[in-house]
């Protein structure tokens, strides 16, 4: 049974949609998706692969002891209903409410973690509140995946054997489109829910610093929606930028990379991104912000270009990048190269079978994707 807090567009539903494609004809899934309707970008393509969904409407972003124990009790309902072997969480609420159910029901829980709660960009009481749950949670977890060396490092400071954990890299489905990222004019676009730990307020500083060098806007694209579009959108208004187009969330998001030449992501912090995975899958030249995860994925100068976390050091990036199309479609073809070579979802699938496979025999789990 596969565990989510939500349905909604994002990187951790995008990785089990990969996962639930790639493994559906091996094994027989479950969803349980937090929401009030089983209704979902992600429930709705997982019941067009014919598996079954279930909404939890207990199951939100909210950490509260109450809604918790709701939720922890709707799980369980769920698991007597489908028996299955094994719970496989997503997410950080997910990731506490199924291994409290899995507990209960005596069913071992592998929680995938796409982003600790507790890294040092987190404000304190977040970190810490989320530090406590992974301490205290972390004994009743089968296996841990992390889907960057750099989560795994975390991971080790937790009360969780070393045979207990794994590396296993996100992997995305290739699609047909591709970019042209020496094509002009050198579209920007971004894709992110909008909402922190994501910056998109750093790429519209950065809009205006680049108009203001180039005497004309750069055309720019920012794909999502989130709680703060409106302050978003206030942002760029009162920046005077006239050429942002606020799309919202999409279905076409291949399509629309493919109309672009330059991806930016800008975040305070990051697991390993599936967005940018998406931008190298369709041979964009990327910009994103200098972090742990992302240096996983980009080598600085040869995949993309990493920078500072401000819009200065992102003007300065885009400014290079909008006058050299040459630069553009080098990155943008060493970008595709790496993805050909890491990213795709096969190696992430024959990873995780294997885990499936291990746990439900009761093995000592060997790292099965490193």
């Amino acid at each position: 049974m596969q565990v989510i807090t939500k349905g909604e567009s994002g990187g951790a539903q995008t990785h089990l949609l990969a996962l639930c494609l790639a493994l559906a004809p091996r094994v027989r899934f479950v969803a349980a998706i937090g929401g009030a309707s089983p209704r979902s970008m992600l429930g709705d393509e997982l019941q067009t692969l014919g598996i079954p969904v279930c909404a939890v409407p207990q199951l939100g972003n909210s950490l509260s002891p109450l809604r918790t124990l709701a939720a922890v009790r709707a799980l369980l309902c769920l698991v007597r209903e489908h028996r299955p072997d094994t719970l496989h969480a997503h997410s950080s609420v997910a990731g506490v409410v199924a291994r409290i159910a899995g507990r209960i029901a005596g069913i071992p829980v592998i929680y995938t973690v796409h982003g600790f709660g507790f890294k040092p960009e987190i404000p304190r009481l977040q970190r810490w509140a989320a530090w406590m749950a992974e301490w205290t949670l972390a004994r009743l977890t089968a296996h841990m995946v992390c889907v960057s060396s750099h989560e795994m490092q975390l991971a080790r400071r937790l009360p969780i054997a070393r045979g207990r954990l794994s590396v296993i890299p996100n992997g995305v489905a290739d699609t047909p489109e591709r970019a042209q990222p020496d094509h002009a004019p050198a579209r920007i676009v971004m894709v992110a829910r909008l909402a922190r730990p994501k910056r998109p307020d750093l790429l519209l500083h950065a809009l205006a610093l680049l108009r203001a060098r180039l005497g004309h806007e750069v055309p720019a694209s920012l794909i999502g929606s989130g709680p703060d579009m409106a302050a978003h959108r206030a942002l760029a208004r009162q920046l005077k930028l006239q050429a942002v187009d606020f799309t919202g969330d999409a279905d076409d998001v291949p399509k629309r990379l493919a109309q672009h030449g330059v991806f930016v992501l800008m975040s305070d912090h990051e697991g390993l991104p599936i967005s940018v995975i998406e931008a190298m899958r369709a041979g964009l030249a990327i910009v994103a912000s200098d972090l742990p995860g992302m240096r996983e994925l980009i080598d600085d100068g040869t995949h993309g270009l990493l920078v500072a976390n401000e819009a200065g050091a992102l003007a300065e990036a885009l400014l290079a990048l909008t006058a050299a199309p040459a630069l553009r479609a080098r990155l943008g073809h060493a970008a595709r190269q790496r993805y050909e070579a890491r990213f795709t979802p096969a190696p992430m699938a024959r990873a995780v079978e294997t885990l499936y496979g291990q746990i439900a025999r009761h093995e000592p789990a060997s790292d099965p994707a490193r």
